[in-house]
């Protein structure tokens, strides 16, 4: 599986609905195609806690190693990206929530001194949470209390995970607030990435060569290389390529041929499309259609 990302990065899966904006979820980082969740963003807060196993995880310019009992504090419309770490297993529980769960209606006192004073301060893009923290340990067990709150759905499920959000949220701001003043400056490199990564999704189906990358986003072409490398932990070669393979799964699914699904994805032949579909599934695109099938005919299918 991958995240669903749309226009600029955005993920569009729904967290939560409006009337109860939350979603609580357990999220395995080997569930995902080389146990990577690509870049994305969403004006949800998200918190995680590490239940097994460890993690990189990538929040704009900064990198976090979570491991067993360990979460972290993702902002509001803050890059980020998680990675297998080792080649270890990894199982987490994602919190999110849009923030406005938090203050009620616009411009409430809540949302202008509580709520905005973190969301949109661009310093704080991600706290890690420790676990030799005190305060720390308070908001994971917070977040477990939610988790198991999740299961069972008491008759009052939505004020209790409310008040436990409340809570989480009151030692954050404490927290925040405490901290030095500063202002905030401009992510140019995070912008920067947002656009590499932009013109990529958009383009992936073209010839893309290295020239047309560099001169999308005004580097040259060793910088670009650089750059790429150095936030995403792969080429930009190798990013198109798990671009292209994964935008070429729904459509095996849906029976496209193996010759037609090559030339929409943007590979020069199916023998190509062949080869690399390997390397990045370990298996053939015809194996992995069977497969799909099989998963489909059992009803196991998420």
């Amino acid at each position: 599986m991958q995240i669903q990302i749309g226009e600029n990065n955005k993920e569009i899966k729904e967290h939560g609905n409006y009337e109860f904006p939350v979603n609580v979820s357990v999220e395995r980082i080997q569930a995902y195609e080389r146990g990577i969740f690509l870049w994305h963003w969403h004006p949800e807060i998200e918190l995680t806690w590490i239940m097994s196993g460890e993690m990189e995880y990538h929040v704009n310019d900064d990198c976090y190693e979570l491991a067993e009992g360990e979460g972290m504090f993702g902002n509001s419309n803050t890059m980020h990206s998680g990675f297998r770490k080792d080649g270890k297993e990894c199982t987490y529980l994602s919190i999110t929530f849009h923030p406005r769960f938090l203050y009620g209606y616009e411009s409430s006192e809540l949302q202008t001194k509580y709520v905005n004073f973190i969301t949109e301060n661009e310093n704080w893009p991600a706290l890690k949470l420790e676990r030799d923290v005190g305060w720390h340990q308070e908001i994971l067990a917070q977040m477990q209390e939610i988790f198991q709150l999740s299961r069972e759905e008491p008759i009052d499920y939505e004020l209790q995970v409310h008040i436990l959000l409340m809570q989480i949220w009151q030692k954050l701001f404490r927290y925040f607030y405490a901290l030095p003043e500063k202002h905030a400056q401009p992510r140019k490199n995070i912008q920067r990435l947002r656009e590499m990564i932009a013109y990529l999704q958009e383009n992936y189906r073209q010839n893309i060569t290295l020239d047309d990358v560099a001169e999308a986003v005004n580097l040259c072409k060793s910088e670009c290389c650089r750059f790429f490398k150095k936030y995403m932990n792969m080429t930009i070669f190798e990013y198109l390529m798990f671009l292209r393979i994964q935008n070429s799964l729904p459509l095996l699914k849906q029976g496209e041929s193996i010759t037609r699904i090559a030339d929409m994805v943007g590979f020069a032949s199916p023998a190509y499309y062949g080869q690399i579909f390997k390397r990045y599934m370990k298996c053939t695109p015809r194996e992995y259609r069977r497969q799909q099938n099989n998963v489909t005919k059992d009803g196991n299918e998420l």
